[in-house]
């Protein structure tokens, strides 16, 4: 699975809009977050759709992120692993 492309970002800038605005990480190039030192969030695309690598704990978990409600559920685990 390779990382998301520019086109496949584009479809993701609403996404990527809102992470941003979230409090304890550092976009370090676009669409890679860290929290601290440590990565936290990238995206991937593949042909079964869009998706989001994202360290819960010390784990990488990896979500679907091609539709509305699969983003929301990325961005209320994003928020919940913040607190």
């Amino acid at each position: 699975m390779k990382h998301a492309s520019a086109a496949a970002l584009d479809r993701l800038d609403s996404l990527l809009d809102q992470i941003r605005k979230q409090r304890g990480l550092k976009e370090r190039k676009r669409s890679v977050f860290y929290r601290g030192s440590s990565a936290f969030l990238h995206f991937h695309e593949d042909p079964a759709g869009m998706f989001a690598d994202v360290r819960t704990a010390s784990v990488w978990e990896r979500l679907p992120v091609s539709t509305r409600a699969q983003q929301r559920d990325l961005l209320a685990k994003v928020r919940i692993s913040l607190r």
